[in-house]
């Protein structure tokens, strides 16, 4: 879905905020998946030393809300809100290496978009499974 100039794009607009500090990097891909990397690191772990759940929820909402910008060719014209996030933390994930996001949309309409989004590890493993729900909203100038 996303291509090598589209992550270029995103990396460079990602300075100085929460994609940013908890790794998320972008990967291009030919088919209908968004995907996204994000390391297993201290900033992304609970206690236990397991990725948190809330570094999953913000994987998922990042990388659905860059396919839902994908959908509307980065026009300015609009903003993409995230509305909705629900998630069931299924299995642990290792302590270590980076878990991917892979965003598949499930609906695409004129003013949302819903996305299947799982967070697995580098071995395939679903750790999460999630929803997502996005507002496409045209700005008013």
């Amino acid at each position: 879905m996303l291509t090598q100039k589209e992550c270029d794009f995103l990396h460079a607009r990602m300075h100085g905020t929460l994609i940013e500090a908890l790794g998320i990097r972008f990967i291009p891909t030919d088919d209908e998946y968004a995907v996204a990397e994000m390391p297993i690191s201290p900033s992304t772990r609970q206690y236990l030393g397991v990725l948190h759940g809330g570094a999953s929820l913000s994987l998922a909402e990042t990388i659905a809300g860059v396919g839902s910008l994908h959908l509307t060719n980065y026009d300015e014209d609009y903003a993409v809100c995230g509305t909705e996030v629900n998630a069931s933390h299924v299995a642990m994930s290792a302590t270590e290496g980076v878990v991917y996001g892979k965003a598949k949309l499930v609906h695409a309409g004129k003013s949302t978009h819903v996305w299947n989004v799982d967070i697995v590890g580098e071995d395939g493993t679903v750790i999460s499974a999630e929803r997502v729900t996005n507002r496409i909203i045209k700005i008013k100038k």
